[in-house]
């Protein structure tokens, strides 16, 4: 089967910028009070490795009650800006218009709408009415890699076809003033909002393409991140330390899926990974193993924009491509971790 070649990358963030040290004095005001343990949190802050980041609303917007409504409206009117922005970008990199779109695939899975985002975004990015709309929700940080290779099998399924993946997220939705919880805390220090996308064909120019895919769930892990589904919105869970959890376990099964996609995992010239905070940049750069320091692009990403969910492995991916920084040579391999408890990982291979 002809692989599917990554043709362009496209980004959005929304306009509001928070800093790191006011959302620590903001959840400060709104939780120490609550939170005999706050002060005793407060340093995960600090050491997130987050400058600042981007959100859908202004932080007025969320020191008021908010319900499923206001939060859902919130997320339709973002998202789809985010989508169209990002789907734009990746466009215009890729010297094309949207009427050339075959198919595409949208990941979110931080708020609910149906019709789904690209339908919403359908008549004003302009579409065609005969494209094939792929909406998957529920892949949580692993859906800018799963999306990714979804998208390729997709394109490589149909040679020719020209596929669009969007991966749009609003992680801040789910700050919830009335759930008092450590989880509540790491989340108000990590998440951020925006929208990346990627445009995949069998044919067209391109610096890599999606050759291989992957993924490992492990058994017994359903609570260890996911959504509580509350009456006041979506809940963040963390039930276990996901660091500890990558140290433990994560290269037994990254080499499982190395076999999958028929490489050896020191062929591998550079890992792309989804940074999802600090520590767990240090846990990957420990299990892979790499010296300390060479997931840079990641941590550059996560301090301009924090841990946005699905999108923030395309921004890095995105970052690594401008900066010439992957293999020529060798593959490179992205991965991400996810509900599930799942590890997703795609290879990519140069393409001469």
């Amino acid at each position: 089967m002809i692989a599917a070649r990554l043709l362009g990358l496209g980004r959005a963030t929304p306009a509001h910028d928070l800093p790191q040290d006011v959302a620590r004095e903001w959840a400060r005001e709104h939780f120490a009070d609550r939170l005999p343990a706050f002060e005793r949190m407060a340093p995960v802050f600090a050491n997130a490795g987050i400058a600042h980041r981007q959100i859908a609303m202004p932080v007025e917007w969320y020191l008021q009650p908010q319900d499923w409504s206001t939060r859902t409206a919130a997320y339709r009117q973002v998202a789809r800006r985010l989508f169209i922005d990002a789907a734009r970008d990746a466009l215009n990199a890729a010297g094309l218009a949207p009427p050339d779109i075959d198919i595409v695939v949208t990941v979110s899975s931080t708020g609910i709408a149906t019709p789904s985002l690209e339908a919403l975004a359908h008549a004003e990015i302009g579409f065609r009415p005969d494209i094939a709309r792929v909406p998957v929700f529920g892949l949580g940080c692993a859906g800018g890699v799963s999306g990714l290779a979804l998208a390729a099998r997709l394109a490589a399924a149909q040679p020719g076809a020209r596929v669009l993946l969007v991966a749009a997220e609003l992680c801040s939705l789910s700050f919830r003033d009335d759930q008092i919880s450590k989880a509540n805390i790491v989340a108000t220090a990590l998440f951020g909002d925006g929208a990346a996308a990627a445009v995949l064909c069998t044919a067209g120019p391109a610096q890599v393409a999606v050759t291989a895919a992957a993924e490992h769930l492990w058994p017994e892990t359903l609570d260890v991140m996911g959504w509580d589904v509350a009456p006041h919105g979506f809940g963040v869970i963390f039930a276990q330390s996901i660091p500890a959890l990558v140290s433990r376990h994560l290269r037994t099964a990254l080499d499982g899926l190395c076999l999958q996609m028929g490489v050896a995992h020191d062929d591998i010239g550079r890992f792309v990974c989804h940074p999802g905070g600090a520590k767990v940049i240090e846990a990957l750069e420990a299990s892979l193993p790499l010296a300390p320091g060479t997931l840079d692009a990641e941590r550059a990403i996560l301090a301009d924009h924090g841990n946005m969910s699905a999108p923030t492995v395309l921004f890095v991916l995105q970052q690594l491509l401008a900066d010439d920084a992957l293999p020529v040579d060798r593959p490179s391999a992205m991965l991400a971790l996810g509900p599930g408890f799942t590890l997703s990982a795609a290879l990519l291979s140069p393409v001469a």
